[in-house]
């Protein structure tokens, strides 16, 4: 109605002006040729003040202006690096606090209370709720919203001698291994309700559940307890059991991942420096092509893998011996499909087996120190390695005496397989210099975007998170804390 004013307000032109009109009760009695009484002659020369303010002045067509308001582009989702840390230390405990950092503008939208010290975080499959375990033997949920509240952070009570090691939320379910118990405990609803305790043999510790959020078997990952082979229990969903025959995998089995059409499981053996490949179809370990073998030799100490699902590779970091070069070992992971049929007769596309060149090590990049985690972009272009660098040194840039740098990321080109940067970390941006005070880092996230997407890198010396661009292979920026920087998560890949 603003604009519409404006505008006929300037469509409004000088008019010559025109002999007075008579008065409007001398008009009337002109009209009616009778002589009329006060009273009678207000309701008139009302009804005709009414009578002309509806029909207008003049014979001027002045057409009524409506606003149209711009319509701008559609909203953007909006997405999040969710980060825990801790202003608590092993000596004086304290509440932890969860961050939302906004993936657009780098800025803290959320922060609020979690548990005490925490100290491992995870999102369901959807990034909608988040989880933490937390030092005072409880597990907290909740909402990844910009409207959070802290009366909404749900937390749940473990039970006596529990010493939980990780989450992972199913769709039905959320299944936490626990080495304390020696069991997996499912939980069911919100807050959390223990349903009941998968055993598992004692001369095993669970650490780990590997699956998709609507796999039909998840994998318990076990390793020995006296230190020989590891083996993986299999939960059948459906029932929420345990299959009686484990599946036996290398020594110290640490970590695990499953593609996405849940076919094949992935399990890295630390210890022994393999990956053993599991075929969630027939519960068994995979029989692979001629040529492949299962487990796949990899690096030195493997421990962390992400897929580059548009390659049909996985990618592992393997540690080394922590204070010297690691790797990253490149593998090929093809199923078979309707082009590999001329070369694969065997291929059943209900139960698709292992196309030829499957397992096959296409590459063992050196990366840097002690490397500890790394993240694909889904886009399939390039892999962030996060090296944690040798903890008796100081944090420190790439130089002629030190070429590899100490706690760096390296940015693998997954099309040449090679190292195409490496980006030393940022010193505290508010005490400058002092030698350690960037922390070693130890865990890192990624996620596309348009112009570029992020990486984000925490570590649980230090109060700031680094944020580095995709676009320039650079850091952006730092985020505070308000403590150590436990561990992140994003919401979208």
């Amino acid at each position: 109605m603003h604009l519409a004013r404006i505008e006929a307000e300037g469509n409004i032109q000088s008019r010559p002006k025109k002999p007075s009109p008579r008065p409007a009760a001398q008009a009337l009695r002109s009209v009616s040729g009778v002589a009329l009484s006060g009273r009678s002659a207000f309701r008139l020369i009302s009804g005709a003040v009414v009578l002309a303010s509806l029909l207008g002045c003049g014979n001027t067509y002045r057409p009524v202006v409506s606003a149209i308001n711009p319509v701008g582009p559609a909203e953007q989702p909006q997405k999040f690096a969710v980060v825990i840390s801790s202003p608590g230390t092993a000596a004086k405990p304290a509440p932890g606090l969860v961050n939302f950092i906004d993936f657009a503008g780098d800025t803290t939208l959320i922060t609020t209370n979690i548990g005490v010290n925490p100290y491992y975080l995870i999102l369901n499959s959807s990034g909608t709720t988040g989880f933490t375990l937390n030092s005072d033997h409880t597990l907290t949920t909740f909402d990844i919203s910009t409207q959070l509240l802290q009366s909404q952070i749900l937390q749940t009570t473990l039970l006596p001698g529990a010493n939980p090691a990780s989450i992972f939320p199913a769709s039905a379910s959320t299944y936490v291994s626990d080495p304390g118990l020696n069991a997996v405990s499912q939980f069911t609803g919100q807050p959390l309700n223990l349903q009941q305790q998968l055993s598992i043999n004692p001369a095993f510790s669970p650490i780990y559940v590997v699956g998709g959020p609507s796999a039909p078997r998840l994998y318990v990952i076990s390793p020995s307890v006296g230190g020989g082979a590891g083996q993986v229990s299999t939960i059948e969903t459906a029932s929420n059991t345990i299959d009686p025959a484990p599946i036996p995998v290398g020594q110290g089995p640490v970590y695990g991942v499953m593609t996405a059409d849940n076919r094949r499981a992935f399990i890295l053996n630390q210890t022994s420096g393999t990956v053993s490949v599991i075929n969630a179809q027939t519960n068994q370990l995979d029989t692979v092509p001629v040529g492949a073998t299962n487990p796949i030799t990899v690096g030195a100490s493997p421990l962390w893998a992400d897929f580059a699902p548009t390659r049909n590779e996985l990618v592992v970091a393997n540690a080394g011996d922590g204070v010297h070069q690691g790797s990253v070992s490149i593998i090929s992971i093809p199923l078979c499909s309707a082009a590999a049929l001329p070369i694969n007769p065997n291929c059943d596309p209900n139960n698709p087996v292992d196309a030829v060149g499957f397992g096959t090590v296409l590459a063992t990049v050196p990366v840097g120190i002690n490397p500890r985690m790394v993240g694909v972009l889904q886009d399939g272009t390039r892999a962030y390695v996060v090296n944690g660098g040798n903890p008796s040194l100081p944090c420190a840039a790439p130089t002629a005496a030190l070429p590899l740098g100490n706690c760096t990321v390296s940015v693998i080109n997954l099309t040449t397989n090679t190292v195409t940067a490496t980006i030393p970390l940022p010193v505290n941006p508010v005490t400058g210099s002092t030698p350690n005070i960037n922390g070693h880092p130890n865990y890192i996230a990624v996620t596309t975007g348009t112009p570029t997407g992020k990486v984000y890198v925490t570590s649980p010396e230090a109060n700031f998170m680094t944020i580095i661009r995709t676009d320039t292979d650079t850091v952006d920026t730092t985020v505070p804390l308000q403590g150590a920087g436990i561990s992140v998560r994003v919401t979208a890949p």
